[in-house]
């Protein structure tokens, strides 16, 4: 019979009772890669309807917000004054990845509105400008939760973000501090340090594979957009790259004003905002995360903070987090996250 993986990192007082569920892992899906693959195709892409709002950023592109109503749902449909949350993707992702239907179904069940938000160029049309989105860029997703502030008054905020996107997250919530728009926030297979992880993804077979599924459509839409870029980047450099690496050294570090990868990845790591997180977050992350190293998870720094509260797994792979049976999946992460916020805005 299946064990719980323990959650090591929950044994001091939280700030908060707040204990994360024990994660027991789908013995039919054994290992890292078999939950992180599974995860991609189980989760549901039904019951989820958008009314998608384009928003005007203030250098001249945009960024599109899609607005959920969830079907089929056995819950009542959250009021006009009910807390918002938004859902942020991961690399190359959009609203309509499976895990950001899962969290918008997990948070509506509990009486919270969703909003997903698409990056710059995720949402199936090319941004304008000659840049795109990054894990260190915080500015748009800063002008996004002002723009729910003012357009909800009075109701709560909340944000639940995956991999770059909970890169994206914490990073805004270190920067800002006490004076976050957000009430509570969650942050889902985290790439803590993004040199280390991008140089884990390099050094195993499984992890080039990985590294190819996102460079590839990263290139494309260079592509893409090729007549824009003008001379900010070696495009010969940006399409021959075949890592991470590479490819944020020729494309990303240039096109968003960073000196190199080095300077991107230093900057840009989540890791070093945690200490100045002020608001109630939860961090859902697996050990075997084979996108991320596990000595590159910042321990120390996540008990020194009470306003942190860990569910650090040994298993669940990157964004899979699976359990129950073949044929009834369970989606642990997005529960768990959608609880934890629930319980923060009670």
């Amino acid at each position: 019979m299946s064990q719980p993986d323990p959650v090591p990192d929950t044994d001091r007082t939280p700030r908060v009772p707040f204990t994360p569920r024990p994660y027991v892992p789908a013995r039919w899906l054994p290992g890292a890669h078999a939950q992180t693959v599974a995860g991609r195709y189980l989760r549901p892409a039904t019951g989820v309807r958008y009314r998608r709002e384009r928003i005007e950023m203030p250098d001249g592109d945009f960024v599109d917000l899609d607005f959920a109503t969830v079907e089929g749902s056995s819950a009542p449909a959250p009021g006009d004054g009910a807390p918002v949350a938004l859902v942020v993707h991961g690399l190359e992702g959009s609203s309509n990845a499976p895990y950001v239907l899962e969290t918008s179904r997990a948070l509506w069940d509990r009486g919270i509105r969703p909003v997903a938000m698409n990056f710059r160029s995720c949402s199936g049309e090319p941004n304008r400008l000659a840049r795109f989105y990054h894990a260190g860029d915080t500015d748009d997703i800063a002008h996004v939760l002002d723009l729910l502030g003012e357009r909800f008054p009075g109701a709560p905020l909340a944000a639940v973000a995956y991999s770059l996107g909970a890169n994206v997250l914490l990073k805004y919530l270190g920067e800002r501090g006490e004076a976050s728009r957000l009430r509570v926030a969650a942050a889902i297979s985290i790439p803590f340090d993004l040199g280390a992880g991008a140089d884990k993804l390099q050094s195993t077979l499984a992890g080039r594979i990985y590294t190819g599924v996102f460079v590839r459509p990263l290139k494309a839409k260079f592509r893409q957009k090729q007549h824009l870029m003008g001379d900010a980047c070696d495009a010969g450099r940006v399409l021959a790259a075949r890592s991470f690496r590479e490819f944020d050294d020729a494309a990303t570090a240039r096109l968003h004003g960073f000196s190199g990868v080095d300077d991107y990845y230093g900057s840009s790591s989540c890791a070093q905002f945690l200490p100045r997180i002020r608001v109630p977050t939860l961090l859902v992350h697996a050990e075997d995360d084979p996108f991320v190293p596990d000595d590159a998870i910042p321990r120390d720094a996540i008990r020194a903070n009470p306003h942190l509260t860990a569910a650090i797994t040994l298993r669940g792979g990157h964004v899979g987090f699976i359990a129950g049976p073949p044929w009834r999946p369970e989606f642990w992460a997005e529960a768990e996250a959608a609880r934890f916020v629930a319980e923060e805005l009670k």
